[in-house]
This record gives C-alpha cells, structure tokens and sequence, in this order.
C-alpha cells in the first residue's frame, strides 16, 4: 500500500499578473519595498460592479496600516480563486518578479493553496 505523505509546500493555484497596478495611487513611491517572494494577501470584493469573481491583491491584511492595495487578479482568470475565497480556504500569493514598463507596474505573482 503507497503511504500518503502530506504536502509542506503550498498547491500554485494560478500565475499571473496583477491587473489595474496603473490605478493605484502612490505605487511608485512603495514599489522599493516590494521584494520577491514576498507574501502577498488576496481578499474578495464581493460587491465589484465590474467582475463577480474580483480578487483585491495587498502587501498586508486590510486592517494593517501598513497595507497597500497592489490591484486585482485578472478578470477571467479569477472565478476558482474566488470560489475557493469565498468556501473558507486559505490562499495567499507570492511575488514573483517586479518590473517597470514606461508607467506601468509589472508585478508577477504566484497564487498559493495552503492546507
């Protein structure tokens, strides 16, 4: 009989982009402080008028002064995340790489299942 051996290592749900950097306010002055493989947070935006399925991306929990909204998952790639979001599961993201084209902040995460 194969023995199961649990996994340490959290599931990659989804690598992607984060959507709608270029609309968050002051990104430019904290990008500094965005180091890869950093731990990211996502939190559901239920009431979105534009996306059912919007997944907020953040440096810290919201309650944390020291939050700072980064921009979404993409629309279309997000329904699972959000699905998963809203049974009760626990996710998180990482940083993958950061890089500016012209005014545009190009920020490559990785979403995370935990167990």
């Amino acid at each position: 009989m194969m023995k199961v051996v649990p996994a340490t290592e959290p599931l990659v749900l989804l690598e992607c982009l984060v959507a709608g950097t270029s609309h968050r306010p002051n990104l430019e002055k904290y990008e500094p402080k965005l180091k890869i493989g950093q731990a990211l947070q996502l939190s559901r935006e239920v009431d979105n008028h534009y996306d059912d399925w919007a997944v907020q991306v953040h440096t810290a929990p919201a309650t944390d002064p020291a939050n700072v909204w980064l921009g979404y998952l993409p629309e279309g790639r997000n329904e699972t995340v959000a699905r998963l979001l809203d049974a009760g599961k626990h996710l998180s993201a990482r940083l993958n790489h950061k890089s500016w084209e012209t005014d545009w902040l190009h920020l490559d995460i990785e979403v995370l299942l935990h167990e």
